[in-house]
């Protein structure tokens, strides 16, 4: 054997590159015969959908007390969580008993953070939305403003429609950033389709591949699954992903 050839043997690149090769090698094998729109990740304990590089998480206080540098930390391969929207206010007089800690701690590591409303349609949406901006502080480099409207709550689409539209103009007056709009795929396409088409959509759907290639719905963000194990959180978390590159999501930050 040559000189040369004992070199690459012995060289670390060398056994890094066999070593990396027979990982994906068993990854390859481990995920073949499943969605090939999904991969295995075991850290997260779900199935993640490919092609897509920034993953982030949405919590509440049903995930008790996060260690948010520990959220920062966590990897697996080439997933981590970039961003993380959390739960501030419901109606016109809940506050999440978590969300001043969570907002603090989270930012404070260096998480990109969004704060959202639990949406109630029987109450007016223009003081549902200053009740949320009288207990969250949007600052430069959050995320926009986020709006969960996923029930009824016993009145008419019709209403539904009105009191969410009232919220989003006051928001977007006090903010001068359009809200976002978070709901379920069947809650969207009952009856917000065609509604509001100008705000960014994020959307819930957990079954099926689909929403990842459906070209009729223009969403930025989708919650693909609501089981995931994140280090520093001790109940399960719902998990999302963002539909774009680093710059589309700059660009979405408030500025």
């Amino acid at each position: 054997m040559s000189a040369l050839a004992l070199l690459v043997l012995l060289s670390p690149f060398y056994y890094g590159y066999v070593v990396k090769t027979v990982t994906a090698t068993l990854r390859w094998m481990k995920d073949m015969g499943g969605n090939p729109s999904y991969r295995v990740y075991k850290s997260f304990n779900i199935r993640i959908p490919a092609n897509y590089k920034i993953h982030g998480i949405d919590v509440s206080s049903y995930q008790g007390r996060i260690d948010w540098q520990k959220v920062k930390d966590m990897r697996d391969d080439s997933v981590r969580i970039s961003f993380a929207f959390i739960k501030a206010t419901e109606g016109v007089i809940l506050t999440d008993p978590y969300f001043q800690r969570n907002w603090r701690e989270a930012q404070k590591v260096g998480m990109v953070c969004g704060a959202y409303h639990y949406f109630r349609p029987r109450f007016s949406g223009k003081w549902q939305a200053r009740f949320f901006l009288q207990n969250v502080k949007i600052k430069k480099g959050n995320l926009p403003v986020v709006v969960d409207a996923e029930e009824l709550d016993r009145v008419s689409p019709a209403r539904m429609r009105d009191q969410l539209k009232a919220f989003v103009n006051e928001i977007e007056a006090k903010t001068k950033v359009k809200p976002i709009i978070y709901t379920g795929l069947t809650f969207y396409n009952n009856y917000l389709a065609g509604y509001f088409n100008d705000y960014t959509l994020w959307i819930a759907h957990y079954y099926h591949p689909e929403l990842g290639t459906d070209k009729t719905i223009k969403w930025k963000f989708w919650q693909h699954s609501d089981r995931a194990r994140v280090t520093g959180i001790p109940w399960v978390v719902d998990f999302d992903v963002f539909n774009g590159d680093n710059l589309a999501f700059k660009k979405l930050l408030v500025r």
